[in-house]
Parts: C-alpha cells; structure tokens; sequence
C-alpha cells in the first residue's frame, strides 16, 4: 500500500509539474522564433544561403537574385525583385517585412 501511494505521489508531482515545465521552456523557443521572424536579409549584399531564409525564396531563386543584382546592379526598390524570374506579388509580400535594401 505504501508503494502505491509513492507511485500516485509521483504521478501527481509529475502531472502537475508538466505543464510548468512546458511553459518555462516555452519561453525561449518563442523568443528564438521571434527573432528569427524579425531578422532583416539585406537582398544587394547577401549571400545566396541567407536569401533563402527569407519564404518562398530557394536555391534557384537565391541565386536568380544574385545574378540579377550582379548584371545590373543593387535594388533600388522591393518592387525590382519582381523583375526576378521566380518572384511574384505573393513572394514580395511575404518578404518584404524581413528584406532591407542596403
């Protein structure tokens, strides 16, 4: 009898630390995922590993980026990635909150 009431004490402490736990560790996950969401990409200087942290942009599109800036220079605007083969009004949108033009 002993044992079983050590066994439901334990079950219990654990029951009601679990959701204690999820939230101290919950903190931190947030705050990483908020940083992540606000890191700007600056598009005429980076490379094509950091375009592609921005959505909707892959390797292909990375480097597209890359060779267009390097034909005809920096981007004066956000609207010129759309001169961009892959880039549409929807990509520009999901973007332009993280990208800066440097």
């Amino acid at each position: 009898m002993k044992k079983l009431f050590s066994c439901l004490a334990i079950m219990l402490s654990l029951l009601f630390a679990a959701p204690w736990m999820s939230g101290a560790n919950a903190a931190p996950a947030q705050a990483a995922t908020a940083k992540a969401a606000a890191a700007t990409v600056n598009v005429n200087a980076a490379s094509a590993k950091e375009l592609q942290s921005l959505p909707g942009i892959g390797r292909v599109t990375a480097q597209r980026i890359i060779d267009y800036r390097t034909a005809k220079g920096p981007f004066a605007a956000a609207e010129d990635l759309l001169k961009v083969k892959g880039i549409g009004q929807s990509t520009l949108q999901k973007i332009s909150d993280r990208i800066v033009l440097q």
